[in-house]
């Protein structure tokens, strides 16, 4: 008897002596009267009658996309159906929402794009020449299977890293989602498509210019700031290390810090939004990152409808702090890096320490 022969016949005999066990139900009766019961078609409907209930259920208005953070399977008893079906319902779903308006609302930018950014960060932020602030977030996932200490982070959970540039009105310019929680903000922004953009000078980031009001110091080059996990570029400030008394490091970090914290305020906005970020997501990484990448988007499609309506109303988009309030959150930073920084990228970094304590001085940060 060949192999093949063999195969079949151990085949049928494992079937004679373990028959398949006969389904109880094809569809289970809970999920049959989803139509009088279901969360949809009694809740919703309700709360569709009142834009506050509504608002404050599903974190949106109600002529928006909806979103819980609650976990599938309650979603799944909820809404009267199959696990399963809710696993592929949030992932198709999240991938067409970033197809549908990342093109509008989270486009590559463009020259002109990192001028009016750069202006942003010089009226509301006093630094000028930024064109956006980096930093990265973990986002806690259950222990991916059979993946080691790939995704275990410093802060002792399992997470994906969301890197993301951000401008002067908490909009999100440019995101790369899946980072291992392991590797660090230098590594994530080492490995990511911004990144190499970065290094190879293909952003289309606009070219050197003059500093309105410092002349006399030339041209200076634009660049991102963030914190001391990242390396120091020509095009990537980030802050002197270790505790310095009052002085121009001092004024340098502060100013730098101020504009940095976009990106924080960034993700509490978004991490308040979304409620999946409260909780440890129990999807597989890829699931995980389709839903980040959705979040990001609508978290831009929300704000761009608020600045209209501003617009619309002659409201002008004023910042909640005042520029003399106490930068509590700006304090105490403890990531330190060790990265080696060239020549150039330490002159352009003493350029901007120069310019904040001379001519680009403001009246509070002797303060600070």
């Amino acid at each position: 008897m060949d192999r093949r022969k063999k195969i079949i016949l151990a085949a049928v005999l494992h079937l004679r002596r373990n028959p398949c066990r006969r389904r109880r139900y094809w569809v289970h009766p809970i999920r049959r009267s989803r139509e009088r019961y279901g969360e949809f078609h009694r809740l919703v409907k309700e709360l569709r009658l009142d834009n506050e209930l509504f608002q404050q259920y599903f974190r949106m208005p109600r002529e928006l996309y909806l979103a819980t953070g609650d976990s599938f399977c309650t979603i799944a008893f909820s809404y009267r159906v199959g696990l399963s079906t809710v696993c592929m319902v949030v992932k198709e779903v999240s991938a067409a929402i970033w197809e549908e308006l990342q093109p509008e609302f989270m486009p590559a930018p463009s020259m002109d794009d990192w001028l009016t950014i750069a202006e942003g960060f010089r009226h509301r932020w006093n630094f000028p020449n930024c064109v956006g602030s980096v930093d990265g977030k973990h986002v806690v996932l259950q222990a991916p299977a059979n993946s080691g200490s790939q995704f275990f982070n410093y802060k002792g959970t399992f997470s994906i890293v969301l890197l993301a540039v951000v401008d002067a009105q908490y909009l999100f310019r440019v995101v790369d989602v899946g980072g291992y929680g392991r590797t660090s903000d230098g590594g994530i922004l080492w490995n990511s498509v911004f990144g190499e953009g970065l290094r190879d000078g293909t952003l289309d980031l606009p070219q050197d210019a003059v500093i309105p009001g410092s002349e006399p110091r030339g041209r200076m080059p634009f660049v991102f700031v963030g914190d001391e996990a990242f390396p120091l570029r020509r095009d990537l400030m980030r802050p002197y290390p270790g505790p310095h008394g009052p002085g121009e490091k001092r004024a340098f970090n502060y100013r730098l810090s101020r504009a940095r914290l976009v990106v924080e305020c960034a993700f509490g906005i978004l991490s308040s939004q979304w409620r999946m970020y409260k909780r440890v997501m129990a999807v597989s990484p890829t699931t995980a990152e389709t839903c980040v990448r959705a979040t990001c988007v609508l978290h831009n499609f929300l704000r761009v409808l608020t600045l209209r309506r501003r617009q619309y109303q002659n409201q002008p988009y004023t910042s909640s702090r005042r520029p003399g309030d106490p930068d509590d959150c700006l304090r105490g930073v403890s990531r330190l890096g060790s990265n080696n920084a060239t020549r150039e990228a330490l002159g352009v970094r003493a350029q901007f320490t120069s310019y904040f304590s001379e001519e680009g001085a403001v009246p509070w940060q002797i303060h600070r």
